[in-house]
């Protein structure tokens, strides 16, 4: 700290104490009553002069006063060290008597005084205005050393103390230990460690189809420049270990530099464009604060893979406790094959037939692909002599339509069971298969989900950082338009076509029309694939189109809600209700907005009882995942919901604005 400091600090510290009423303010006030009596009065030198006599004799008796109760506190508190070589007025460690409730400094050694870089006394000040930054509350908390390092001048202190009671009131001894070269030497060590860093271009065989050795040769070049320039100045080492992989080993130190620059590599790519239009996309997980390198690099190999399940085009940190995420707001590029497909049916199929028992559940409040993806999995199950138990609360389904046009079937005649029977029948060698989502706390039953050894996964929306990870298959696919989907390409490698019902076929396309909102959001060519065999299998389109019916009242709520839609930002609409609504008919006000010309992205926060709901949809704006994901909520980059408990519409309102100022920048 400098002299100029120094003299500011100190002529901070001037003020307040000008103004502390103390023992100097009375004596400053008695001596401006006797300077009155001398210079307003006539005759009055004798009462002035024994005024200053009394001023004189009281300050001489107050200092004789304060030292002796500075020294009956020293022999108190020698007397608590005796048996020590040192007493607490000569011990090498800077300390400080204060009063714990006031804050008022008693006394404090030479040592501290040092320390602190002041010369004045400390007698009848308040600590927090020699140590700003210090609360003692700890102390009051019955606890011996301060949580946090403490700033004395120029130094870094850990502060330990005690509270003890003498006659009239509390006092707090505390020492100061000089921390300053270890922390330097800690901070060191954090901002050195190793952190390792995958870089994947996850776009490689779209980008550079149809190119010839020549282009593809110039594009990769162009994009290995720009993630050099990316990592340049860092101290770091980058390797290009395969055609479409890098790997980058660099400090922590430098870690905040990119997340602060919200991985501008992400965006910087995408200038580099294909033949076909395809821009170049990259995936990025870096592993940070394992014990080894080797468990950084599995850090960062994991954050590659929830990368790539939310789509790519994203950045995601890994260490101990979870995990991170930057980007993913561009729009997805269908990257799916059949190969995947039918690996995962013959996976799947094996699984079916050793299973003794096959129990399917969805999400809570179960929709039409929750509840047609089920009804499609105990088709396969039936198809390979297993009978199947479908979890789910009817009373909370919205797609209470087709469970009730399904139960009329012999073939599904106890086949909907609630959680406590499911847990009562299920043994070690149950098989549990989890559709239309991947978070443990969304499941219709999260005392099933623990209670199973053999998990299997069915869904397409992004994976989230708590998700599901003992299953033993996982059939996930960000890119397909529904779960309803990725089920029916299982059928066509699993059932022979005559053995679905119609309805079962029309229960698949209900849920594959609502979540891509008629074929029009997400969809890609094997979205069309798997409605034509699901029409080829019987699903009639009239029918589908009975069971996505509403009532009347439903569509009055709708409507309602969107008469309060306001255009937050540019392409943004928000509609909040100032009542209760069911989830349906936020969700459908949600839809509707998206037809309102100018909107491409929609949000309606309402109350639906207990609780406030959020519906986000999309059509090319903002990715509604990632900005309820903030709040707690998920979905995909099209449809995203969220649930929040003990908040009131406004306060998530104001949440949610928020979040997408932040995803919008």
């Amino acid at each position: 700290m400098d002299k100029k400091q120094k003299r500011k600090r100190k002529q901070k510290q001037k003020l307040p104490r000008l103004f502390q009423l103390n023992v100097r303010l009375y004596f400053l006030l008695l001596s401006a009553f006797a300077i009155a009596t001398f210079f307003l009065g006539s005759n009055n030198e004798v009462l002035a002069a024994a005024q200053f006599g009394i001023v004189v004799l009281l300050m001489i008796y107050s200092r004789f006063a304060a030292k002796k109760r500075t020294k009956k506190l020293l022999n108190y508190l020698e007397s608590m060290t005796d048996g020590m070589d040192l007493t607490i007025r000569d011990m090498p460690l800077p300390a400080v008597v204060y009063n714990p409730n006031s804050g008022e400094i008693i006394w404090s050694n030479k040592r501290f005084s040092e320390a602190a870089g002041l010369r004045v006394p400390f007698f009848e000040r308040s600590i927090t205005e020699v140590v700003p930054e210090y609360n003692g509350d700890w102390l009051l908390d019955n606890k011996s050393e301060c949580p946090t390092l403490i700033t004395l001048g120029e130094g870094k202190y850990r502060v330990y103390g005690s509270v003890v009671r003498t006659e009239r009131e509390y006092i707090a001894t505390t020492y100061w230990v000089d921390v300053t070269a270890y922390e330097k030497v800690s901070e060191e060590y954090l901002d050195s460690r190793l952190i390792i860093a995958i870089l994947v271009l996850d776009n490689y065989d779209e980008l550079v189809k149809g190119m010839s050795e020549k282009e593809k040769s110039v594009i990769l070049s162009n994009i290995d420049d720009r993630i050099v320039t990316w990592t340049g100045g860092k101290g770091g080492y980058l390797c290009r270990t395969n055609r479409d992989r890098y790997i980058f080993i660099f400090e922590e130190r430098h870690l905040s530099s990119f997340t602060n620059g919200n991985f501008s590599i992400l965006s910087e790519v995408h200038a580099d464009v294909g033949t076909d239009g395809v821009y170049a996309t990259l995936c990025i997980g870096i592993g940070k604060d394992g014990d080894t390198p080797h468990d950084n690099y599995r850090y960062a190999s994991l954050g590659i893979e929830m990368a790539l399940s939310r789509g790519g085009d994203q950045a995601v940190i890994r260490n101990r406790y979870g995990f991170e995420f930057f980007g993913g707001h561009s729009p997805h590029l269908e990257k799916r094959t059949k190969v995947r497909s039918r690996i995962m049916a013959s996976a799947f199929g094996e699984l079916l037939i050793d299973a003794s028992k096959v129990f399917i559940m969805g999400h809570k409040a179960s929709d039409f692909d929750s509840v047609g993806a089920a009804i499609g999995v105990a088709c396969i199950a039936r198809a390979k002599k297993k009978f199947a138990r479908i979890v789910i609360n009817q009373d909370s389904s919205l797609a209470q339509n087709v469970i009730e046009t399904v139960e009329k079937l012999p073939e599904y005649f106890d086949v909907f069971i609630t959680e406590q029977e499911a847990i009562l029948e299920m043994d070690s060698k149950s098989l549990l298969v989890v559709v239309d989502t991947n978070r443990p706390e969304q499941v219709e039953s999260e005392s099933l989900l623990l209670s199973s050894t053999r998990i299997a996964v069915i869904d397409h929306h992004r994976r989230a950082a708590d998700y599901i990870s003992n299953a033993v298959l996982n059939f996930h696919e960000p890119h397909a338009s529904s779960t309803a989907e990725l089920v029916t390409e299982l059928l066509q490698y699993l059932v022979d076509r005559t053995d679905i019902l119609r309805v079962e076929a029309e229960a698949l396309l209900a849920g594959l029309v609502l979540d891509t909102k008629g074929f029009s959001i997400n969809t890609g060519s094997g979205t069309f694939d798997a409605a034509a065999y699901l029409r080829r299998a019987g699903a009639d389109a009239i029918s589908v189109k009975k069971l996505l019916q509403t009532d009347i009242e439903i569509a009055t709520a709708r409507y309602d809600l969107m008469r309060s839609a306001v255009m937050y930002r540019e392409g943004v609409a928000i509609a909040s209700g100032v009542k209760n609504y069911s989830r349906v008919e936020i969700a459908q006000a949600a839809d509707e907005l998206l037809n309102i010309k100018g909107v491409r992205t929609s949000f309606v926060i309402a109350s639906d009882g207990d609780s406030v709901c959020v519906s986000g949809r999309s059509i090319g704006g903002l990715n509604v995942q990632v900005v309820l994901e903030k709040l707690g909520g998920g979905g995909s980059q099209s449809t995203a919901g969220l649930k929040v408990r003990g908040k009131s519409v406004e306060m998530v309102a104001n949440e949610l604005k928020k979040s997408i100022d932040e995803c919008a920048r």
